[in-house]
């Protein structure tokens, strides 16, 4: 038969193992990746070379915690191709969250290789933020007896600067807040919002202002970001603090259902995490009713929210 028949009567074939591919690929990106996976796996059997379909594999592996299963796809990619940041940063990566389920003797036997696969991702491309944000914590979080070191996250950090001067200070304001420097955190953080300015540095200072019993700042800086930002998180983030801290109640009553209002999937805190907010707030006002009927609401919702059967109880109590 000639070539140009068995191509004609392979390329069908071709064609649909190349559509699963693409339709793998965005279903992956949709975070649809229980739906992705059985494209890509069908597509490796077909090509088992195929790189790009492997790392997706381990990526997928990789969010679903499965961390040996990463480390299976990963490795091979790295000894494949020495030279390619993205597996060796992604390879460090699996192995330090198998490091941290695993009893602290077994932990220590990967704490180099984690180093290696992070510091070889960083030298391999020198503009890789997400190797060095890794490094950061790898040398501040590990003791200093096993290779921790706050000089060389510090390093990392100025690097990082140098490449986008919101994570350098970000950075050092996590060092800074990990070693106990709390006035040196909190003008980080303020530098990375002057700098930056995204919901996110803003979320670090209030954070860090919360962490730090300060919760009157964390309000603050919580509601200027929702001046700027709009951003529905922050209504509940408000009202929390109300709730916690007994600080401005009418603020915080506006906030919250603000929040139920306007909620949707993408807020992440769910609906009866407000009503159970709503009802520390009127407690703390001394308002017993009204407490009662947002505590109740918010069981509704979850019968078995074990947060808000205790408030329930201390609502009762008043």
């Amino acid at each position: 038969m000639p070539k140009i028949a068995y191509i004609l009567i392979l390329l069908p074939t071709l064609l649909l193992s190349q559509n699963n591919f693409q339709q793998a690929e965005k279903l992956f990106q949709q975070e649809k990746f229980s739906k992705a996976k059985p494209l890509f796996e069908a597509y490796l059997n077909e090509h088992p070379t195929d790189r790009k379909t492997r790392e997706y594999l381990g990526d997928i592996a990789g969010y679903q915690k499965d961390w040996d299963t990463a480390i299976d796809y990963y490795e091979p990619l790295v000894e494949e191709d020495k030279n390619n940041a993205n597996y060796h940063f992604k390879y460090g990566g699996v192995m330090g969250m198998k490091a941290l389920e695993i009893s602290r003797i077994r932990a220590v036997t990967y704490i180099g290789d984690i180093k290696f696969h992070f510091e070889e991702a960083a030298r391999l491309d020198p503009k890789h933020i997400e190797a060095r944000w890794a490094l950061v914590e790898f040398y501040i979080q590990l003791p200093g007896i096993i290779g921790g070191s706050e000089r060389k996250a510090i390093k990392y950090a100025n690097e990082l600067g140098k490449i986008s001067p919101v994570d350098g200070f970000l950075a050092n304001g996590y060092i800074a807040e990990y070693s106990n420097r709390s006035k040196d955190a909190e003008n980080f953080y303020k530098k990375a919002i002057e700098v930056g300015g995204s919901p996110h540095t803003y979320e670090k200072l209030a954070e860090h202002y919360e962490k730090t019993n300060q919760p009157k700042e964390a309000m603050q800086v919580a509601s200027k970001s929702l001046q700027i930002h709009k951003r529905n998180q922050l209504n509940y983030q408000i009202g929390k603090i109300s709730a916690q801290y007994n600080l401005d109640a009418e603020l915080g009553i506006n906030c919250l259902q603000a929040y139920i209002q306007n909620h949707s999937a993408k807020d992440g805190v769910p609906k009866d995490w407000a009503y159970y907010r709503l009802a520390q707030i009127y407690k703390n006002k001394g308002q017993k009713a009204t407490a009662l009927q947002w505590i109740n609401k918010a069981l509704a919702d979850r019968p078995e929210f074990k947060e808000a059967k205790k408030e329930k109880e201390l609502i009762l109590a008043l």
